[in-house]
């Protein structure tokens, strides 16, 4: 089945008991029991609810996975993770990352011992250098956010394996659209499904992919017990996103692609990152682990003051100044205030991130309108 048909149909059947082609929202706690301990596959919503559980075969299917776990947002996932871990493990992670995901390592898991490396994983030498007999888990982003640096998954598993260590790749960016990294070795793939997955900016939403039934199982053991579990209302709309994923991202990167060559050839932009040009660091390792480019970039303005950053973020009539990313609309973001706003200004700075750099998230308008937006303001 490809991938087109997999997003519309995998996982999905038409209502038993009404035909209805939509799966419907089992708005329930708990659900009745025919005797102690025999019921139909559902005992406490916390634990099964059957809205999450197609969601969690349909996006098992479009990552090219068996196993699939939802959780309240992609943090909720993230935390998931990270406790498989014990004290005294480490973790190498990308030196270019979602600000929450640093947050979450530094300010809660750095206090119950887990060691964390973030390392410029752009060469994969350095994440062997970090690698010892204390190293669990290689955390990926990529495309990274927000610099859309290109990590290698491929050797990055394959470092991993020797060590017989783990890998989770953040997939948020690309999505299972443009890449799908149990392919390439991964043994864990998440989202932040409140973005592409969802589409819509209108549910905050998390999940993990995997192939392994034991990883499943010790996972589905947290996401039951520490109970970071979407409401079926969340899940339902996450199932309706992802019916039209490959038409969405098929849109976010024709818009991508020609933002992104309308702002390196305007006067007044000093350096624009997007994985999809052919002199990016990156692009020959992305046009092996992905499909296409899509819809994110960041730019750097030649006059880099603040008056001028703050007046391009607040200009746009069509780009709207938000949080978040990947929804139907295009965003703009100032990730050292937003974002990324929890690492500290110096460790932005070291790893690349200034002050000035402005991100995109570029949608499914009218891409004339959206060139015309940022002519205007620029």
């Amino acid at each position: 089945m490809k991938f087109a048909t997999k997003v519309i149909h995998a996982g999905i059947e038409p209502d038993p008991s009404t035909g209805a082609i939509m799966t419907p929202i089992y708005q329930t706690s708990t659900y009745v029991q025919e005797a102690p301990g025999k019921n139909k596959g559902f005992e406490y919503a916390r634990s099964q609810n059957p809205t999450r559980k197609v969601l969690e075969e349909a996006l098992a299917a479009i990552e090219n996975g068996k196993h699939g776990l939802c959780f309240s947002s992609g943090v909720a996932a993230t935390d998931a993770v990270i406790r498989l871990l014990n004290p005294g493990d480490e973790v190498i992670a990308g030196n270019d990352l979602y600000g929450g995901t640093y947050r979450l390592f530094t300010k809660v898991f750095d206090r119950f011992g887990i060691k964390f490396h973030y390392v410029d994983m752009r060469e994969t030498k350095n994440i062997s250098a970090h690698v010892n007999a204390r190293t669990k888990l290689i955390w990926i982003e990529t495309p990274t956010n927000p610099l859309m640096s290109i990590i290698d998954i491929a050797a990055a598993s394959a470092i991993a394996k020797k060590q017989g260590a783990l890998v989770c790749v953040d997939n948020t960016f690309a999505s299972p659209y443009l890449q799908n990294p149990l392919d390439f070795g991964a043994d864990i793939v998440l989202h932040s499904a409140t973005k592409y997955l969802g589409g819509h900016s209108d549910v905050i939403h998390g999940c993990l992919v995997m192939n392994d039934g034991g990883l499943r199982e010790k996972l589905y053991f947290l996401q039951k017990s520490c109970g970071a579990v979407p409401g079926p209302q969340d899940c339902f709309l996450v199932l309706r996103g992802i019916k039209t994923l490959h038409v969405r991202m098929q849109r976010h990167c024709e818009n991508g692609a020609r933002v992104a060559e309308f702002l390196r050839g305007h006067s007044k932009i000093d350096k624009v990152y997007w994985c999809g040009f052919e002199d990016h660091p990156g692009y020959e390792v992305a046009k092996k682990q992905m499909r296409g480019f899509g819809g994110m970039m960041s730019f750097e303005l030649k006059n880099r003051s603040e008056s001028e950053v703050n007046r391009v973020l607040s200009g746009t009539k069509i780009f709207s100044l938000a949080e978040s990313l990947g929804g139907v609309e295009s965003l703009i973001n100032h990730p050292a205030s937003m974002t990324h706003a929890s690492i500290p200004r110096e460790e932005r700075l070291k790893n690349g991130l200034s002050d000035s750099l402005i991100r995109l998230s570029v949608g499914i308008e009218d891409v004339d309108d959206l060139i015309a937006d940022l002519s205007t303001v620029l």
